[in-house]
């Protein structure tokens, strides 16, 4: 029994780590379903080539050339690296050494290549650290960073270097296991794998004892499974759930023209009827109450669409919609990033309370308590932070729907907004002349 304990304990390592992650995507996907509907499902072949080209092939990345390619060095090489979790998994279960290793030059090649990529990703990792903790990038210094955000993606980069250098002394020891000929590591074919890498670490290890290298291999192979589980479930309270959830966000996104805003039926229907000479205003509305909305725009995260909910998990926190900002470049509270940031943090708060059961009252809410009236109003719709998001995310959408509540449920449009609507309600023209005056300055020239 006691020959089997690694493979039973390691089975109960696994089994724990997925079900705590189920529990996770469930939490995720209720809180997104908070949303309301939204169809999304037209033009599915657009959508997966938008998908495939700005999610997989991280086309929009390299807008910024020097954090693009890093990033695609650390996307690329974490993704294929992670490829030999599979025989991690099949070797900790079965008690076995290497199973893939019957693959023979093929397998030598998959090793010598998730080598090289961990020692590139270890190097971007560390330039990305630097850049983010030493260089003054203003994106990165941004009030909203501080606190919790800045040190979440400084564990990010440290998990990252903890789980390569694991994975390459985990290949160094193995390597040199293999050469003294120990039992379970050696092989009659020879050398399993390649190590174009590890094998510059053997001289720390050339004079152990063959039972110290394996404690070492052990050890490293250990805290690397269990630490790639442990990454697996701190996505969850990270900003790095963009890991998962970037593909669905672009597949999910707008395609329509980026000047294009959404109207909302029910006030199209009404205008129409007050421009129709032959309706009746005393009519009843067509349609049934469904058709009619319960509040017009958003206060609340309960108000948004399910994508909005969905973007603002999807958040990488990058600030490349800020440092795009013009508002924010003139000194502007608004922040793009600040907007997606809260409404995660909003509907975070919204998920423990159901978590508890507890009522959701309207005394704390998106509005004003985490989204000022300030920073709405100084967004100028320009679509600067909507096209210059990596992955297809729109802060915009939000903005204008918390407008359209101000505007529509509380009359609170500033007063150079109201003075506009009013000359266009009386003068048919946002400047405060009469209709017959309008031609006085071609009278001044003449």
């Amino acid at each position: 029994m006691l020959e089997y304990l690694p493979q039973i304990l390691f089975l109960i390592v696994l089994v724990g780590a997925f079900l705590f992650f189920i529990k996770n995507v469930s939490s995720l996907k209720r809180n997104i379903n908070l949303g309301k509907e939204i169809d999304r499902s037209d033009r599915k072949d657009q959508r997966l080539k938008k998908m495939l080209r700005v999610a997989l092939g991280q086309s929009k990345m390299v807008a910024r050339p020097i954090a693009g390619i890093l990033h695609i060095i650390v996307y690329v090489g974490f993704v294929i690296i992670n490829i030999e979790v599979l025989e991690i998994i099949i070797d900790g279960i079965a008690g076995t050494h290497r199973i893939f290793g019957f693959l023979g030059p093929v397998y030598d090649f998959l090793i010598g290549s998730f080598e090289i990529l961990a020692f590139l990703v270890l190097a971007s990792v560390i330039i990305f650290w630097i850049r983010r903790n030493m260089m003054n990038i203003k994106r990165f210094l941004s009030k909203e960073l501080k606190g919790w955000p800045k040190n979440d993606a400084n564990y990010i980069l440290y998990f990252e270097v903890v789980l390569m250098v694991l994975f390459l002394t985990m290949n160094a020891t193995d390597y040199q296991l293999q050469l003294l000929g120990a039992s379970h590591y050696a092989s009659e074919a020879g050398i399993t794998g390649s190590f174009p890498i590890s094998q510059y670490l053997l001289p720390l290890f050339d004079k152990m004892s063959v039972e110290s290298l394996v404690i070492i291999e052990r050890t490293a192979w250990w805290l690397h499974i269990v630490g790639i589980l442990i990454f697996l479930n701190y996505l969850y309270y990270s900003k790095h759930l963009h890991i998962l959830l970037a593909f669905p966000n672009v597949y999910f996104s707008k395609l329509d023209d980026l000047g294009k805003f959404k109207n909302l039926d029910a006030v199209t229907k009404e205008v129409k009827m007050m421009m129709d000479p032959d309706a009746d205003p005393y009519a009843e509305p067509e349609g049934s109450d469904d058709d009619i909305p319960e509040k017009f725009g958003a206060s609340d995260v309960q108000d948004l669409s399910w994508f909005q909910l969905l973007s603002a998990y999807t958040c990488t926190e990058c600030g490349r919609c800020t440092s795009e900002c013009p508002a924010n470049q003139t000194g502007k509270k608004l922040s793009p990033r600040k907007i997606m940031m809260d409404t995660r943090d909003r509907l975070e708060e919204v998920g423990q309370k159901l978590n508890n059961k507890e009522e959701i009252t309207a005394d704390n809410q998106l509005l004003d308590n985490y989204i000022s009236r300030e920073e709405l109003w100084a967004c100028t719709t320009c679509n600067a932070c909507v096209d210059a998001c990596p992955i297809g995310i729109d802060p915009l959408s939000i903005i204008m729907d918390m407008r359209q509540y101000l505007v529509m449920e509380e009359s609170a449009a500033p007063v150079e907004l109201n003075n506009a609507m009013s000359n266009i309600e009386n003068n048919s023209a946002p400047w405060p002349y009469n209709q017959q005056d309008r031609l006085d300055w071609a009278k001044e020239e003449a």
